[in-house]
C-alpha cells in the first residue's frame, strides 16, 4: 500500500488515478482557456473545434476496438461525422439525424464488402453493431454539442454561447463535487463491479454542485429563461455525466485498457475527457428545448 504522505520517489506527482498532476493541469488549464476564449470571443469557432475533436475521438475508440479484434470502419464514420457537425449548421436537429441514418447505412454496407464481394464477412452482426453504437456515442452527440451553440429568435439565427456555458458550467461543478466528496466522505461504493471509485457520497457532492452550478448558470446566462429550468436539467446533466463515465468504464473493461488514448498528456485520450460531456450535450439541447 503506497504512504499518501510520502509516497514512493518518482510518484510524488501522481494522483490516486495514476495521473501526472502537474502535466494534467497545465493540459488542463490551456484547454479550458482555449475554449473560453473560443466560447465568448468567437462562438462561430466552436463548430470548428468540435469538427476536429470529432475524428480524433472517433479514431481513438476505432484503434481500441480493432486492437480488441472488432473490425469497425474509420473513413465512413469520419466522413459522416463531418456531415453531422456541419449540416447542424444549416438544418438543425433534421440535418443531424439524417446525416446519422445515412452514416449507419454507409457503414453497414462499407463492413459488407469492406474485403471484396468474393469473401463472406466474418463477425459481421457484432462489428456493425459497434459501428452503430460508435457513430451515436461520438459524432451524433458531438453534433448536439454544436446545436447548443445556435439560437433562433424568429427572425434569424445567431450564435450564442450561453447554452454550451450552462453544459460546461453543471459537468465541471459536477465533477468536482464529486471528485471532493469522494474523496473526503467516499465510503459505500455505488457500482463496484464497473467503477470501484465512485461512491453515493460521490454522487451526492455531484447533485450539490451539479444541480447548483446549472441554476446559476440559467439564471445569469440565459436571458428569459425561469431559474428553476436549472433544476431539471442539474439533476440531468449529474446523472447523465455519471452515466457516461460508467459507459466508457466498463467498455474499457471489456478491452482491457486504462485509457482510450494518449492525445492528452496527463489525461489519457480525447474520449477519457468527453466520455461525460457528449451525452450531457444531448439532454442539454433536450432541456432547453422542451422548457424554453
Amino acid at each position: 500500500m503506497v504512504d499518501s504522505v510520502n509516497p514512493p520517489a518518482g510518484q510524488q506527482n501522481t494522483s490516486r488515478a495514476g495521473r501526472n498532476l502537474p502535466v494534467a493541469i497545465t493540459v488542463g488549464v490551456a484547454l479550458a482557456g482555449m475554449l473560453i476564449a473560443t466560447l465568448v470571443f468567437a462562438p462561430v469557432l466552436w463548430i470548428v473545434v468540435l469538427a476536429i475533436a470529432t475524428p480524433i475521438a472517433t479514431h481513438e475508440v476505432v484503434r481500441r476496438l480493432r486492437e480488441g479484434g472488432y473490425d469497425v470502419p474509420f473513413i465512413p464514420l469520419a466522413v459522416g461525422g463531418q456531415a453531422m457537425i456541419w449540416l447542424a449548421w444549416p438544418f438543425d436537429v433534421t440535418g443531424v439525424l439524417g446525416a446519422f441514418g445515412a452514416t449507419v447505412v454507409l457503414c453497414m454496407v462499407w463492413r459488407l464488402v469492406d474485403r471484396g464481394l468474393t469473401h463472406t464477412p466474418v463477425n459481421y452482426l457484432r462489428d456493425v453493431s459497434a459501428t452503430v453504437m460508435l457513430a451515436a456515442w461520438v459524432p451524433l452527440f458531438m453534433a448536439f454539442g454544436v446545436l447548443l451553440i445556435f439560437h433562433d429568435d424568429g427572425t434569424g439565427k445567431e450564435f450564442t454561447s450561453g447554452a454550451v456555458f450552462c453544459l460546461l458550467f453543471a459537468v465541471v461543478l459536477s465533477d468536482v463535487g464529486g471528485y471532493t466528496a469522494g474523496v473526503l466522505f467516499g465510503r459505500h461504493p455505488m457500482v463496484p463491479a464497473i467503477s470501484p471509485k465512485k461512491s453515493w457520497e460521490g454522487l451526492a457532492g455531484s447533485l450539490l454542485f451539479g444541480v447548483t452550478g446549472a441554476v446559476v448558470a440559467v439564471t445569469y446566462l440565459l436571458p428569459g429563461r425561469q431559474w428553476w429550468v436549472g433544476l431539471p436539467l442539474g439533476v440531468l446533466l449529474v446523472l447523465t455525466g455519471t452515466l457516461g463515465d460508467l459507459v466508457e468504464s466498463q467498455i474499457k473493461r471489456d478491452l482491457g485498457i486504462k485509457d482510450m488514448g494518449r492525445s492528452l498528456p496527463g489525461h489519457g485520450g480525447m474520449m477519457d475527457r468527453l466520455d461525460g460531456l457528449l451525452p450531457a450535450a444531448v439532454v442539454t439541447w433536450i432541456v432547453l428545448t422542451v422548457l424554453h
